[in-house]
Order: structure tokens, then C-alpha cells, then sequence
């Protein structure tokens, strides 16, 4: 069943109709809805690019958590092949918020790593609504430190809120935890390409995030805090979070012409959720461009190059 954001009440008027003529039509073969059917689909498909195309911050916001929006193991599954899931950090335990191990990605042998929030209850409740604690980032490192090993590229799809800010997490050093994540990024002699595929949330993405080649998807969001967070420390009222995602440039347009990713990500129209397959391929495009590029320097350069990308951020504003 199709679950609609707030301001796509137009989309699910007309949809509701088109569901009732179907409906009409099947118990009784002698209506023809067919015409009118035909006509709505059009009508639908003009209301979607109207309504998508002038969304604010704050809608994209909505679309990029959208709870149909395409996760990490949708990913995973379309694009990799050989996938063998590594669990636990050698330290505390296991985190299911980020999914990590070895696959081929286009018969090449990859590490991937992300972020996974599930899909309904039970899968949320496993995965932890996608915020990770400590030993979500320490098995990311080990897996990081396993492709500089072995010089594998590595490859991150981003999509949390940000970290889990429990008090069990704070006690086994989340802090720590999300910096030496983000060092092992820095640190890598082999190209690593990451994808913001939904929400990009402070820390907890950047340290899976910090990578050669940083994209996002046209309606994913990317920013230091939640709008709601920032509304509720700007001006202690959380209503205020549209006027928060407007103001603090969150979205893929906003970041590119800041420098701070690389290149955007086209969806479908009317977000991911609706044609997950189209999207996914299309990442899947991105990526591989991506590694060809960065599969001509060595890996001094590559170290290099991701270094001095970071510290060139914000200098050229």
C-alpha cells in the first residue's frame, strides 16, 4: 500500500479515484472504466511533476525518510553480487544499524558498508531505526582496515539520522568511536566512493562518508543536525523545523553548489520509493564511474586527494 507525505494529498486524491474505478471495473465486467482510468493517469502524472517540482528543504526532508524509500539491503541485494555480511566488532558485540562485508560489484571484488533502518517494525526495532552505536562503527573500521588490506575499493551507501545517543553508547565511547571511523576513511589507499541515499545525519554519516567521491540522490538530505534538532536549540521550538531545513542548506542542490559533494543523483519522478529498480540502477552507474576514475591513481594519491578534498571545504565561500 502507497503511504503519501503531507503535501502529495493531490496525488493521492486522483490515485484514490483510480483505485475505485479498478475496483468498480472487477466487480463488474460490464463497466468500462478504462477511458477515465487513462485520463487520471495522466492527470496523475501531472500533478506528481507539479508538486515535486518546486519541494522545499522541509519536503525533501520528507521524501528522504520517506518509510517506502529503497534502504541499504535494497541496495545491496540489486547491485552486489557475493554478498557475505561481516558481524561484530571484536570488542563489545554486534551492531545491526550498519551492515558491512565483501561482495563483487559488477564482478569486482568490493568491501561495502551502510547504514540499514528496515523496512517495518520488526526490521526497524533489529536495525535500531538506523542509528548505530559504537560497535556499528568499530566493525565499519575493521572492515575498512580488511580493503586496505587486501586493496579492495570500498563502497558506502549513507542513510541514518545520525548516531544512536543512548547512554550505553556514550559509556563505550560513541564520540571515539565516530573519529577514528571517520581517520580510517581518511587513512584508506584505495578509492571509496560513498552515496547518501536518504538522510546524511551529522557524525554518524560523515564517518562512514568521508569519501574520494561523495554523491547523493536528488532528495536526500545532508546536514550537521535534524531540522527539528536545530529548531529546538535555535529558537527551543521544534515546529520551527521548515524554517531550520531552509536555512541550513540541506539538500543536494544546496550542497553541490557548496563544493561539498560531488554530483547529484536524478530519482524518479516522485522520489525513489516509486521506482526503486530505476534508482538503484542508477546509482549503480554512478559508483562504477566513479571507480573507473579513481582507478587511475595509486594509492598515495588517492590518500591524498580525499585528504585535501576535505580540507578544501568551506575555503573558496
Amino acid at each position: 500500500m502507497q503511504t503519501y507525505l503531507d503535501f502529495e494529498k493531490p496525488i493521492s486524491d486522483l490515485e484514490g479515484k483510480i483505485h475505485e474505478l479498478k475496483k468498480l471495473a472487477s466487480e463488474d465486467e460490464s463497466i468500462d472504466t478504462s477511458e477515465e482510468i487513462t485520463r487520471l493517469e495522466a492527470r496523475v502524472r501531472e500533478a506528481t511533476r507539479e508538486v515535486y517540482a518546486k519541494l522545499g528543504a522541509w519536503e525533501k526532508t520528507q521524501v528522504a525518510r520517506h518509510p517506502q524509500r529503497p534502504h541499504f539491503t535494497d541496495y545491496s541485494t540489486r547491485l552486489f553480487t557475493d554478498f557475505t555480511p561481516l558481524a561484530g566488532d571484536r570488542n563489545f558485540g554486534e551492531d545491526a544499524a550498519i551492515q558491512a562485508g565483501l561482495a563483487r560489484f559488477n564482478g569486482m571484488p568490493v568491501a561495502i558498508i551502510g547504514q540499514e533502518k528496515g523496512h517495518d517494525t520488526k526490521t526497524r526495532l533489529k536495525h535500531n531505526f538506523g542509528s548505530p552505536r559504537p560497535e556499528g562503527y568499530r566493525k565499519a573500521i575493521r572492515v575498512m582496515e580488511m580493503a586496505g588490506r587486501f586493496g579492495l575499493p570500498v563502497i558506502t551507501l549513507v542513510d541514518t539520522a545520525g548516531a544512536y545517543p543512548g547512554v550505553g553508547a556514550e559509556e563505550r565511547g560513541q564520540a571515539e568511536a565516530i573519529a577514528r571511523s571517520t581517520e580510517m576513511c581518511l587513512a584508506l589507499k584505495v578509492p571509496m566512493v560513498s552515496v547518501v541515499i536518504g538522510e546524511g545525519g551529522s557524525g554518524g554519516a560523515i564517518a562512514i562518508a568521508t569519501g574520494n567521491r561523495v554523491y547523493m540522490l536528488e532528495h536526500a538530505i545532508y546536514s550537521v543536525i535534524s531540522p527539528e534538532g536545530a529548531a529546538s536549540i535555535l529558537w527551543r521550538d521544534s515546529t520551527r523545523a521548515r524554517e531550520a531545513a531552509t536555512n541550513m542548506k540541506i539538500t543536494a542542490d544546496d550542497l553541490k553548489a557548496l563544493g561539498i559533494i560531488d554530483g547529484i543523483i536524478p530519482e524518479p519522478l516522485g522520489g525513489a520509493h516509486r521506482e526503486p529498480d530505476t534508482v538503484i540502477a542508477a546509482t549503480g552507474k554512478v559508483i562504477a564511474s566513479a571507480l573507473d576514475d579513481l582507478g587511475q591513481l595509486s594509492g598515495d594519491e588517492l590518500r591524498s586527494a580525499r585528504r585535501q578534498k576535505f580540507l578544501d571545504i568551506g575555503r573558496n565561500l
